[in-house]
């Protein structure tokens, strides 16, 4: 296995380089009040949020091939660790900590796995309409957390719905100051973002929170802060975790592993794309595993492939990994010279920065767009977001996985058929498959759209026989137009072998047209080509028609001579 090395450096010109320093500085600007807020959904020390876009940054930076893709502290994973672990031990104890650096070495190797088995295409059964489902589930759970410090009411649960709960039994007593100061530290990022998406909006309210915390004291008029944050370089080691801990975060790492792939992908894609490159997405996966195993041992937590991250990147007019390496060198000096100002940062500030960012979860606009092209879609994307909120968001990803299974599955399951039949010009043209059409006297050219599989076997083989036995003719050829038939499992070629021996007893011949190669192999496997005959399985529909003209099933009048339309 290759393995490239900064891929999404090279070539830098001085001038670029330039550009990409600035770039790096505005968007460490932006993005470092973000990470910290990601360590209120993680359930982490601060600082962790910090330790993030260090490490992880290069680690990326030399393994990773997209020039554009930002790999640090992401809500959707953080919420997926946090909402599992946090029942497992206690948010930001050193046990917890332990867990959460275990989770990141798993992913770690699970994406390791994916690179070298070239697994990549598990994040495939994550549609786009479950992963919109989910994140704005993500965005109500995550938004729903914040208000209790945003309020100043006690919650103490970690379920949202009995958060809700809570927030609602304890509004008697809510602060009114903090929520005057929540509320304007919401509204000043939301209009900076909607009038001025460039402006580091979060960095001058958190140096400005901090600056009259400190003047004022706001600790002791009832503000709660974040308290100290320990500075200097995260000490690198190994999470220390047992075997049966080990194993019980597994499916917790399955879970971030398939989000960031998912997530990591589609983005590095998108920005390649749009800038005209080519993109690696097999040293992508190697470059996200090497970020998450820097994250593991640096005592940090999972990081993925930030979209929010990567666009404020390409705003600020990033355009190689030389940015992102500017960025983790100006997290450095934060740690070694600047982290003992954050301990005046109230914690109301911090929860209404991540509220921002859980309302930004909220797709507003693609479930709308899904609404308006499909219900069905749109009822995966609400039964996904409802899960996670219900349910949990380790759960909620499984079921948006399981939904989105079982809706192909379902497409594939109730296929659509179509019978060619004469127009009034009499050519052949595709109807839905009913009882009582017929293509010709005599003749049923049948073309089912799916692949032949266990669950839609017996459909297949049951409408075939109601169209022959509902015919107003005696059927005597019917010819199978296999162009979506790409695959027969074997339960589908026993199911199948049934059909043609029973129609050979009723003197119905069959033939396939549009057979590829693929399907051939399996038609020859199941010994399904024995039964129809090797010279009834051609490759184009042409060629079938014409074979049973030869054999005088098909009368040379006009429409049948005209044949199916654009064939």
């Amino acid at each position: 296995m290759r393995i490239p090395v900064f891929g999404g450096l090279w070539p830098i010109k001085p001038r670029e380089a330039l550009r990409d320093a600035f770039a790096g500085v505005t968007l460490a600007s932006m993005n470092i009040p973000q990470v910290l807020g990601y360590t209120r959904i993680a359930g982490t020390p601060v600082v962790t949020g910090l330790y993030t876009v260090l490490l992880p940054l290069v680690a990326f930076a030399v393994f990773g091939s997209s020039r554009h893709l930002v790999v640090a502290a992401d809500s959707a994973t953080a919420a997926i660790f946090s909402s599992s672990l946090s029942r497992m031990a206690t948010p930001a104890s050193e046990h917890y900590m332990a867990l959460v650096g275990m989770v990141a070495l798993l992913t770690s190797g699970l994406l390791v796995l994916a690179r070298i088995f070239k697994l990549g295409f598990l994040a495939d059964f994550l549609s786009r309409t479950a992963l919109i489902g989910f994140l704005t589930g993500v965005g109500v759970q995550v938004g729903t957390a914040m208000l209790g410090d945003m309020l100043g009411v006690n919650v103490a649960s970690r379920r949202t719905l009995v958060q809700l709960w809570q927030i609602l039994q304890g509004l008697p007593m809510l602060d009114p100051r903090l929520l005057g100061l929540s509320l304007f530290v919401v509204a000043c990022i939301l209009l900076g973002r909607r009038f001025a998406p460039n402006f580091p909006v979060s960095l001058i309210v958190v140096i400005g929170a901090i600056a009259a915390s400190a003047r004022l004291n706001l600790a002791q008029r009832g503000f709660p802060v974040i308290g100290p944050v320990p500075g200097g370089l995260p000490s690198l080691r190994l999470p220390q975790v047992t075997w049966s801990e080990t194993l019980a975060v597994l499916p917790v790492a399955m879970s971030c592993f398939v989000m960031i792939i998912a997530q990591s992908a589609a983005t590095s894609r998108i920005y390649a794309i749009r800038h005209q490159e080519r993109v690696d997405e097999n040293a992508d996966i190697l470059g996200l595993a090497a970020a998450n195993a820097a994250s593991a041992v640096s005592g940090a937590f999972v990081v993925n492939g930030s979209p929010t991250q990567t666009a404020m990147a390409d705003g600020a007019g990033a355009r190689s990994q030389a940015a992102q390496l500017v960025f983790a060198g100006i997290v450095l000096v934060v740690l070694l010279f600047l982290t003992g100002p954050l301990q005046y940062l109230p914690r109301c500030v911090l929860a209404s920065i991540v509220f921002t960012i859980a309302v930004g979860m909220v797709d507003v606009e693609g479930i709308r767009n899904i609404l308006q092209e499909s219900r069905g879609e749109f009822m995966l994307a609400l039964l996904t977001a409802a899960a996670v909120v219900a349910v949990g968001v380790e759960q909620g990803i499984l079921f948006a996985i399981g939904f989105s299974l079982v809706r192909h599955v379902r497409h594939s399951y109730q296929a659509h058929a179509m019978v060619l039949i004469p127009d009034a010009s009499g050519r052949w043209v595709p109807a839905p498959a009913q009882p009582g059409l017929v293509t010709a006297p005599g003749l049923i050219v049948y073309r089912y759209g799916a692949d032949l599989f266990y669950a839609n076997a017996d459909r297949f083989v049951d409408q075939v026989r109601e169209l022959i036995e509902k015919a107003p003719t005696p059927v005597q050829w019917l010819i199978v137009d296999a162009e979506a038939i790409g695959d027969i499992d074997l339960s589908a070629a026993q199911t199948l072998r049934g059909l043609l021996e029973d129609l050979s007893r009723k003197g119905v011949r069959v033939v396939f047209g549009r057979v590829n190669r693929y399907l051939l192999a399996d038609m020859q496997r199941h010994r399904i080509a024995a039964i129809i005959g090797e010279g009834r399985i051609f490759p184009t529909l042409h060629e079938a028609i014409d074979a049973v003209r030869a054999e005088g099933g098909l009368s040379a009048d006009p429409g049948a001579a005209t044949g199916p339309r654009g064939h």
